[in-house]
């Protein structure tokens, strides 16, 4: 008997991607679902349609069975009459994705750490059944209406499509090293997306569009030496972070389990809160008392200057905690930061 496909009303479009287009939907045993429509390309020939359709197809069966916390549901499947689309009906998740908070800014390390816990686990999930995700990125990272962070897409992405996929979808620097060098993908090359996610949302976008394009060190090899970080993250994130982008496959976290056990142990506290701007970067750390500031105002490539102090949150006086002491230059400046966040 084949399966009952719930009705279906499609509602607004909630976005686009590189596989189809997101719209809100109501199915009748689900309530509000997202629904990712994937449409033939007219330029596509009968043939490379057939295969592509077919290939997508029989991932739906493995993503129908990727029942987890942290892995968005799949509900059902279907190929639509005219033969040219498929349609995925999906859990819907209302905070969106990550995304939109990669674009805002650097997250709180706190925050970063939830969501790569939700993360990993979800993952470890799919690698226990022997899938590979092979897209994971902050847009495929969705959180519900409770905070919780879910893999998403899952299944989209095969080996055939997936250098030309990144390459359209921007996200060639989530391809590991071996991949560019014709090795296929795996559940470690899923653990060096975490980490090149994981330090997008560590910075924000502003400061990771600063460094040259990722993607020519990661193919030559010794990416995770060239990392530019912002000073108030911690050596022990850094040392994480670098492991899952360890050129040579051997060098990472074996498992998503191992990653996520490192992970555990990371500091998260003080909760400073950072804004990336061109000329000036700024920080903010709150108690119930006072409020401490870091501001590093970058004038040009060779002046630096930095100031941290504390003011309350009410009535009181303002007081000097450190800083460069005048114009220095950017190895200078980043030291000294990075010596104040320490200490």
């Amino acid at each position: 008997m084949p399966p009952v496909v719930p009705a279906l009303q499609i509602g607004a479009r909630l976005g686009n991607g590189h596989f189809g287009v997101v719209y809100a939907g109501q199915d009748n045993v689900h309530g509000l679902v997202a629904v990712k429509v994937l449409s033939r390309d007219p330029f596509s020939s009968d043939a490379e349609w057939q295969e592509y359709k077919l290939g997508f197809l029989a991932e739906a069966q493995h993503l129908s069975q990727a029942t987890h916390h942290n892995v968005v549901k799949v509900h059902h499947i279907e190929e639509m009459p005219d033969g040219n689309s498929i349609r995925f009906c999906m859990e819907h998740c209302a905070g969106g994705s990550l995304q939109t908070h990669f674009e805002t800014g650097p997250m709180l390390l706190a925050d970063v750490r939830k969501a790569a816990t939700d993360t990993l686990l979800g993952l470890t999930a799919l690698h226990l059944r022997g899938m590979v995700h092979r897209d994971i990125k902050p847009g495929n990272i969705l959180i519900d209406r409770n905070g919780v962070a879910k893999l998403g897409d899952f299944g989209l992405v095969t080996d055939n499509l997936l250098m030309g996929y990144a390459s359209q979808a921007g996200y060639l620097d989530h391809l590991a090293h071996e991949v560019w060098h014709g090795a296929g993908t795996s559940a470690r090359t899923d653990i060096w997306a975490v980490g090149m996610t994981l330090f997008r949302l560590i910075h924000g976008k502003s400061w990771y569009e600063e460094a040259s394009a990722p993607q020519d060190a990661v193919r030559d090899g010794g990416f995770a030496k060239t990392l530019k970080w912002l000073p108030h993250v911690p050596k022990a994130w850094r040392r994480v972070v670098r492991k899952m982008l360890a050129d040579d496959p051997a060098d990472r976290y074996q498992t998503a389990a191992q990653a996520l056990e490192a992970l555990s142990k990371l500091p998260v506290e003080p909760r400073w809160q950072a804004s990336v701007a061109p000329e000036m970067i700024r920080w903010e750390h709150r108690s119930k008392t006072r409020i401490n500031i870091v501001e590093w105002h970058r004038r040009s490539a060779r002046r630096h200057e930095w100031t941290a102090w504390s003011e309350p949150v009410g009535v009181g006086r303002r007081k000097t905690l450190d800083g460069s002491g005048g114009v220095v230059g950017s190895r200078e400046a980043m030291s000294g930061l990075e010596r104040y966040f320490a200490g």
